[in-house]
Formats: structure tokens, sequence, C-alpha cells
């Protein structure tokens, strides 16, 4: 139990040093994301960093959809005590002002992916609802996150090309989590194997922030496998600087058109509906997509995952063929998908469209794990 610089700090919560947190529960983790486009179709990059405190690991990554290929480096290594060392091989993430400005860092490597940039808040960061579930008696769930979109400043290197990253057309959102949710190698299954065999498992998950010229219009929402809705936030969040508070925006729903043979998006229609009865319809149209089962640990691939050990310290890149329908279905899982939304006002954003379907989803005929659109 050694003292870091974090323990200089008064903020601790617990007796406890800040290397041990309030539970020995495995699936705690500490985690930033960030995503980076340019309002267009020629690129998308996500990254991301964590730390797992009692798996005694902490990893990164970077993803990038470019051309007709999905480019990752990834590193992990031991956590140690110092929970401020927010590095992790060529990575690292220094806060420059809390809540507002981050600036993260991918050092030059061997691969050719390389990037410094810094993230600027257009909106308060959002506190978005607690996420908590439990089943057979054990805590499966139990994170708080917040999101906020912004601006992007500075260089990136990719694929032999290097861009200059500007905040006129350079934008993306973040996402800040912690708490418990699965992480590190997997565990025996238990009594959870029966939910397997009788066919109750499934997650819908759609979480979409849109990054319009003076505001933020956040849409998130999870469902179980026979449409129980399990989480859903709606909100408008007007820019720093402009008038107006916080609107929430009703109920979401979503209407989508699956490209046939997968569970991919080919087009979607969300629906807010109000307490007053008015509706919005926002148009969600995919431009390119980022497959997180490729390489970054968000779904285990069988090397990687988040908090699976790696020792001491070990780097690696990877670059995925996603050129044919074939390649990008064995990657299809949790899809991140920047899109082009439109509003039935005329109104357009460029934002992040998350979605992700695991086993069964009743409500659109996804009868079993393997189901796809016809």
């Amino acid at each position: 139990m050694p003292i870091s610089p974090m323990d200089e700090y008064s903020a601790h919560q617990t007796p406890e040093t800040f290397d041990h947190v309030f539970t020995s529960d495995r699936n705690f983790y500490d985690r930033y994301y960030f995503n980076c486009h340019p309002s267009s179709d020629e690129l998308f990059l996500i990254t991301g960093l964590g730390q797992y405190p009692n798996l005694g690991v902490t990893d990164a990554f970077v993803a990038i959809s470019h051309g007709h290929s999905q480019y990752v480096v990834r590193a992990s290594r031991e956590l140690g005590s110092d929970r401020l060392d927010t590095s992790v091989g060529p990575f690292r993430i220094e806060i420059i002002e809390g809540l507002m400005k981050l600036r993260v860092v991918c050092e030059p490597n061997e691969w050719g992916v390389a990037f410094d940039m810094t993230f600027t808040g257009t909106v308060p960061a959002l506190e978005e609802p607690k996420t908590f579930q439990r089943r057979h008696g054990r805590i499966t769930s139990d994170t708080s996150r917040y999101a906020q979109v912004g601006t992007w400043e500075g260089q990136l290197e990719v694929a032999g090309q290097s861009y200059t990253i500007t905040p006129d057309r350079w934008q993306g959102a973040r996402d800040r989590s912690w708490g418990i949710r699965p992480v590190g190698e997997g565990e025996p299954p238990g009594i959870r194997l029966r939910d397997l065999q009788q066919g109750t498992v499934g997650l819908f998950h759609q979480w979409m922030p849109m990054q319009f010229d003076d505001y933020m219009l956040k849409v998130q929402f999870d469902e179980q496998w026979d449409g129980e809705r399990l989480l859903e936030e709606a909100v408008k969040i007007p820019n720093l600087g402009m008038s107006g508070e916080a609107e929430p925006m009703g109920r979401p729903s979503i209407d989508i058109r699956y490209i046939s043979g997968t569970r991919e998006i080919e087009s979607a229609i969300i629906t807010l509906e109000r307490p007053d009865g008015s509706k919005t319809r926002i148009t969600s149209t995919p431009l390119r997509t980022i497959y997180l089962k490729a390489g970054s640990g968000y779904m285990p691939d069988g090397n990687w995952g988040h908090g699976w050990y790696q020792g001491a310290l070990k780097v690696e890149g990877l670059t995925y063929d996603m050129s044919s329908f074939e390649e990008r279905q064995k990657w299809a899982a949790l899809n991140e998908t920047l899109a082009r939304f439109e509003l039935d006002s005329g109104e357009v954003a460029y934002g992040l469209h998350e979605n992700l379907i695991i086993g069964k989803y009743e409500p659109h005929g996804f009868m079993a794990g393997d189901s796809v659109a016809p």
C-alpha cells in the first residue's frame, strides 16, 4: 500500500491510499475515450486509455479508419502505484484544464501512426445517467460517466500522410467513465451459462453525441434482449457562451435499416418524443466505421483485451484490410460509426453513432445470437 503523488491531493474518499480503490472487484476500471474526425468521411480516429487497479494493468490504443484499412497501435504495461501516470508506451494523456482541455499524444513509432492533438470542449461536460445492473446476485455494471463534444488542434500522421488538425473543421467527442464493468481475462460463466442456454442474453446499445453549430444533442439508450429499456437519455446542451439551459428532449427511439446479411446500420431515423407530444426526427447516415473488435481491446480478440496482462510493457501495431464485406463482418460488433445527422428542420451535424447488438434482440427480428438482417 505505497503512497503516490496523487495522495498529496485533498481528494481521498476512503482510508486507503490512492493506489487502492473502494472495492476489490477485479472489474473496477477508470477510462478515457476520444474520437476525432474532419467533419467528412476522409478518416475517423478513436483513442483511449484505461487503468485497472485490481488487475495491476494499464493500457491504451488508437484505431484509425483511413482508406480501406483500419490501423491500430496498442500498448499495455504494469500499472504500479502512481495513478497520475497516464502514459503507456508511446501514448500519454495530459489534463490541461479539467473538464475542458486535454492533450493526447502517440509518439512516432515503427507503425507510422502518430499524433499530438489537443481537445477543447465546446459544451460543458455532461454527466450521464448512472449505469447499474445486477445479475444473479452480482453487480455486473456500476459506472459513472460524462461526455463532451469539442474541437481538435494539432498534428496527425497515418498511412504515410500528414494532417494539420485545425478547430475549424476537426471535431469530436470524448467520454470519461469509471466503476465496474467486465474487464480483464474472462471468468468461468457459472450460472450465466443457463441464460445462454435459455436464450435470454442480449443487449441493444445506441450512443450518439451529435455536434451541431451551437449545441450538442446527446442521445443514448440501452435495451435488453426483449426490448426492455435499461437506460435512456436525450438532452440538448447549448455551446459554452450561448444562452439557455440544458433542455430534456424526451424519450428516444430508433428505426434502423440494416445492411442485408449483417447487423450494421445502412441508415436510421431517431425520434425524440417530448412530454408535450412534440417530436424531433433525426436521420443518421453512416460515413465511416471503426470496428472496435479489431484490435482496440473493447472486445477481446483472443490476444488482447482491456486489462489483459501483457507483461511489464508491450507495444504492437496491426493493420486490418477492411476493403471486403467478408473481412468487415469478421469484426463487426461494437461499431463506432461516424455519421451525418440531419434534423427534420434541415440542421446538420457530424458525430459518433455508436451501435452494438449482442446476442438476441427480438424487437428487430434477431431471434438468435447469430441472426442477421435479411
